[in-house]
């Protein structure tokens, strides 16, 4: 398969981890779908003075209940920057982030750096692990 092909089925992919929190203009979030985007036992890792190691199921679960409990609203994170490397059937990609929405009825922005490693399964590629830090 092509790089130019991989990169950009790992583009698509990224995007639709991204889109898994968007609930902008009264969208519901599909944070569920990360068990779909990661293989099982994939590993999820936040950075910083909160340094803490998640399974997907443990991550998906505090989220999605912030989201449907309506505490957090009209959140998206997107992209702004990244760098992708595709090496046969692994591939790793840095790239730097942007976030805002309303949590308990604050606006709120963000920047960070998120780092994702990708694997090319018999059902195309997959996340293997993630690891993120917010700017303070």
């Amino acid at each position: 398969m092509s790089g130019t092909r991989s990169k950009s089925e790992l583009d698509a992919l990224t995007a639709e981890f991204f889109g898994s929190f968007d609930n902008r203009g009264g969208r519901t979030a599909d944070v569920g779908r990360l068990r779909r985007l990661f293989l099982p036992g994939g590993v999820i890792v936040k950075t910083g003075p909160e340094f803490t190691v998640y399974t997907v199921e443990e991550f998906i679960e505090p989220r999605q209940r912030l989201l449907d409990e309506g505490r957090l609203v009209d959140f998206s994170e997107w992209e702004t920057s990244e760098r992708t490397e595709v090496r046969g059937d692994v591939a790793s990609r840095f790239g730097d982030y942007r976030k805002s929405g309303t949590l308990d009825g604050a606006p709120f922005e963000g920047v960070g750096t998120k780092t994702l490693q990708f694997v090319r399964t018999p059902a195309g590629w997959r996340i293997t692990a993630l690891s993120w830090h917010d700017q303070a």
